[in-house]
């Protein structure tokens, strides 16, 4: 008990200045309430860079409002056409940290919506020597359309809850893009961003590092919201097999191993295998119960009524779920942005064409 005390009066006292940074590109759904939520922390002492690649970026207008709304003082507007590698976040990044005054770095993605007591929470960890680097959950929220909701269902229903399974039973480690932090110093010792700038999974390839350089890697049970914005189904459909390539890059065993726990697909397949008979239809109609039952039950514990009023769209997903894993297997080019890539060793990338 006595130091469990002594590890709170320590966090409590854990208070350093922190500079996040927020690569924008382009107009993205609720773009500027989104980014106006890390300029309201309730933190003593923080700078706040948006950076943007192209002088000509619609966003920079959104931008160029918010730092005068809030303070011009602890908000920098950043362009930079730095191209240190394919990955064109990273590239966005390392323009921004150039600017950055404080040790403790957050990494934020322009489509998180964040609450006041976000950057408190997400550096906390951090007041430990040993702790290298710190994540946080996500959930998906304004999904729309049917495909936003496809997406939706993908990230909350199935993402999400495979990540908190294989936290709490050690199974593999996770480090989460959407919102990261780390000190400037343990980032330059892991090898600098620039040294990421060709990873395709540039977040995984972070916390690989931490977690083999002795280090912890923390994943923060604390819940950001990430905005859905997809124009077409299209696109729904190059993103959702651009997530499976992540995953597959990022710990390929595991994610083959995901072939075993797809029952909706398998189901139906047996269905008709059997010709619709009563066993056939009856292992289908319980297997999708039973997936509904407890994706609804972990859609509840996550706070997430947009995805419970979306489960009927669930077996549809499962089944292009499928279509999506064997596309991730066997497709060496990615899309992400408008920008194809080919994919090459140690989930590396290369451009090979421009939007």
């Amino acid at each position: 008990m006595r130091k469990t005390t002594l590890d709170i009066n320590a966090t409590e006292k854990f208070n350093p200045p922190v500079t996040v940074l927020k690569p924008v590109r382009g107009i993205e759904k609720d773009l500027k309430s989104n980014l106006r939520t890390i300029s309201i922390q309730d933190w003593p002492e923080y700078q706040v860079i948006y950076s943007v690649q192209d002088p000509e970026d619609l966003a920079l207008p959104i931008l160029k409002d918010i730092q005068a709304e809030v303070d011009i003082q602890k908000i920098f507007v950043v362009t930079s056409n730095i191209e240190a590698g394919a990955n064109g976040k990273v590239n966005n990044l390392l323009g921004a940290i150039a600017e950055a005054h404080h040790d403790i770095i957050i990494i934020s993605d322009s489509d998180t919506n964040l609450k006041p007591d976000y950057i408190k929470n997400i550096i906390a960890p951090l007041s430990n020597p040993d702790v290298g680097c710190v994540c946080t959950l996500f959930k998906a929220k304004s999904a729309y359309r049917w495909f936003e909701k496809m997406e939706l269902l993908t990230m909350n229903a199935d993402f999400i809850p495979s990540v908190i399974f294989a936290a709490v039973t050690g199974a593999s480690n996770a480090c989460l893009g959407p919102s990261i932090a780390i000190s400037r110093n343990t980032l330059q010792e892991l090898g600098g961003l620039e040294s990421l700038a060709d990873y395709l999974v540039e977040d995984y390839e972070l916390g690989r590092r931490v977690w083999t350089s002795g280090k912890k890697m923390v994943l923060l049970p604390y819940i950001i919201d990430v905005v859905v914005d997809l124009k077409n189904w299209r696109q729904w459909w190059t993103h959702q097999i651009y997530w499976d390539q992540n995953t597959y890059l990022a710990r390929s065993g595991p994610f083959i191993a995901t072939i075993l726990i797809r029952a909706v697909p398998f189901a139906i397949l047996f269905a008709v295998a059997r010709m619709g008979d009563l066993l056939g239809l009856g292992v289908l109609g319980i297997t999708v119960v039973l997936r509904l039952l407890t994706s609804g039950i972990i859609l509840k514990e996550l706070e997430d009524s947009e995805g419970l009023k979306s489960l009927y769209l669930l077996p549809l997903r499962d089944i292009f779920g499928l279509i999506f894993f064997a596309l991730a297997l066997t497709k060496r080019t990615v899309v992400w942005r408008g920008i194809k890539y080919k994919l090459i060793n140690n989930g590396k990338m290369i451009p090979i064409s421009k939007k």
